[in-house]
């Protein structure tokens, strides 16, 4: 089967946040980029995300600046002006969740919360509230109270804004269809995409992809397989940049390169779906999460909260029940009056892909690194996405590629879907445990 080639600039694997900040900013700035798409736009970790736009508190805890805050400290503002319009990418048709986040609870040690983000330096600071301006869930709560302005957005209303604005650019794929030819290990020369029956040949959160690595010259896979009458595209691109979350490792395989430059941070976060009232917010204990709630309404009309914190990562180590009788005394101490009665319960393993790490703990930063014409790219935070961008854009060559031939030529390809959030999708959700 022939194929149409074209000389791209960027060809981007994988549309959760990372990839789909990096197509826009990319987009902006004149070079000819697309992405690749196997699944759903944010399948795994963008659309289980709390939505958090964090300032860099949560790492402060201990009262130390820590390079994770530094690292953080400035994306609240740069996605504040984003989500008002006044910078780019214009994401002001994101639905907020909340303005901002609450922080409660524990003992003497919640004293300290009102010098603290002055005293290390953060944008992003606590504010003391009266007891007329907490939040409902909280009435019972004993101590102090604060406010965080880190806003909450809504993940799936995220990724359809971005995507709205960069569809033409945007492809679904069957990854069983896409061939990577490799002249050397991180080299790829084309990247061959075959358009016929999509989906459903790939996990939720992983992108897939078959690759030679004989070098030139090799028989390209798509020989020999029955098709379905589509076209062919051949994309030459001077740089692949893998922003597919856990999918980077086999990507990078499928490229020769090693896959041990990733790890995967396990959560077991919990969803409680009911009459409950609006919250966003941390229950801090010493120096450590002890639970991290947000709140967002199911297609049912019903409140559902993500509960993740320390909750979530000691979760990992438990059988779904047993998470879920924890969650709930975790709620019923920290949300000391707050009825937990007639509510429904779930819960979901998500995993966090990241670059390794010696330690195994998370990286303080957003990472990428080129080798060859290949950039692999995890941004370790939701929020650290238009940081990682930046960083990817500087290990780019400027842009040279022609995009109205192109654009004419993905004009009838399919495009990917947002992803289903994990509370909407077939579970099981229990009444009493």
């Amino acid at each position: 089967m022939s194929a149409a080639a074209f000389n791209v600039d960027v060809v981007i694997f994988g549309g959760g946040a990372a990839g789909l900040w990096l197509l826009d900013e990319l987009r902006r700035a004149g070079y000819a980029a697309v992405l690749l798409e196997a699944h759903a736009l944010g399948a795994g970790q963008t659309i289980a995300s709390q939505g958090i736009l964090h300032g860099g508190l949560k790492y402060t805890l201990d009262g130390l600046f820590s390079p994770a805050a530094e690292a953080i400290r400035e994306m609240p503002q740069v996605w504040r002006e984003c989500l008002a319009g006044r910078r780019a990418p214009e994401l002001g048709g994101v639905r907020l969740r909340s303005p901002h986040c609450y922080l409660w609870r524990t003992r003497e040690w919640m004293s300290r919360l009102g010098m603290l983000g002055a005293k290390v330096g953060l944008r992003v600071k606590p504010v003391k509230l009266e007891r007329a301006e907490w939040p409902a869930a909280l009435a019972g709560c004993a101590g102090e109270v604060y406010r965080l302005d880190e806003q909450v957005i809504e993940p799936g209303s995220f990724l359809e804004t971005l995507a709205q604005g960069n569809a033409a650019w945007l492809l679904k794929v069957d990854a069983e269809r896409v061939q990577l030819d490799c002249g050397a290990p991180g080299r790829v020369a084309s990247i061959r995409i075959e358009q016929g029956a999509v989906g459903g040949v790939c996990d939720r959160d992983q992108t897939r992809a078959t690759a030679g690595r004989d070098g030139p010259g090799q028989r390209p896979l798509l020989e020999g397989k029955a098709t379905t009458g589509g076209r062919v595209l051949d994309l030459r691109p001077r740089a692949v940049v893998l922003t597919a979350g856990r999918g980077n490792a086999e990507l990078r395989q499928c490229v020769g390169l090693p896959a041990e430059l990733m790890q995967l941070r396990p959560l077991h976060m919990v969803y409680v779906r009911g009459t409950l009232p609006p919250l966003h917010g941390h229950c801090t204990d010493g120096a450590r999460t002890r639970v991290t709630i947000t709140s967002t309404g199911d297609t049912q009309g019903r409140t559902v909260w993500q509960v993740g914190g320390q909750v979530a990562e000691d979760g990992v180590r438990m059988a779904e029940l047993d998470l879920l009788r924890h969650a709930k005394a975790e709620l019923a101490t920290v949300l000391p009056g707050l009825s937990l009665d007639g509510l429904e319960w779930s819960a979901d393993r998500i995993d966090r892909a990241e670059a390794a790490t010696a330690a195994g703990q998370r990286p303080d930063d957003a990472f990428c690194r080129r080798e060859g014409n290949v950039i692999t790219a995890w941004p370790t935070k939701l929020v650290l996405s238009p940081r990682l961008a930046r960083q990817v854009r500087k290990l780019l060559e400027p842009p040279a590629g022609d995009t109205i031939e192109l654009e004419a030529a993905l004009r009838d390809w399919p495009r990917p879907t947002v992803a289903i959030p994990p509370w909407e999708t077939e579970r099981t959700w229990r009444h009493d445990h």
